[in-house]
């Protein structure tokens, strides 16, 4: 009978645990909006997900393998969104998310691979860092990588 009563106790703590707080999972709404708003390239749903100040790199290698990071401007990145043909179909498939929040900061981390024309372009993890300001998360920060290599891991 302990041990019954053991195991209860074992596998509702761990159910307890996984459970994702109300923070957690409107930070979580945040990208998976973001994500939406990116297949259907809507510029303006874009804008309301991220922060007035927010930035936005990539990390990866250059031709010579060295690791390289580059920036790119909100409003650029829009408009590349923006300007992808209709005839272009491309969808970033999310595979996880870990979710970490601290007041009014959040950090999402999702792997990720990305299609173009349903062959795989690239894969990689993006890390998006949101800040709660009043009653919203905004998107603060945003930085990915992009590999053409080992993509079969996600």
């Amino acid at each position: 009978m302990k041990n019954i009563f053991l195991l209860i106790i074992l596998f509702t703590g761990f159910s307890t645990f996984a459970q994702e707080t109300a923070e957690e999972a409107e930070a979580k709404k945040v990208v998976t909006n973001f994500f939406e708003a990116f297949h259907k390239q809507d510029s303006v749903a874009l804008r309301n997900l991220a922060h007035s100040e927010i930035k936005m790199q990539s990390v990866g290698a250059n031709k010579e393998g060295k690791t390289e990071i580059s920036a790119v401007s909100y409003g650029d990145f829009l408009l590349s969104i923006s300007s992808i043909p209709s005839t272009t179909k491309f969808e970033e498939k999310l595979h996880s998310f870990i979710i970490t929040v601290n007041g009014p900061l959040a950090h999402v981390i999702t792997p990720y691979t990305f299609l173009v024309n349903d062959n795989l372009s690239h894969c990689g993890v993006n890390s998006f860092t949101l800040v709660k300001e009043e009653t919203e998360w905004k998107i603060v920060y945003l930085i990915d990588t992009r590999e053409k290599e080992g993509c079969d891991s996600f």
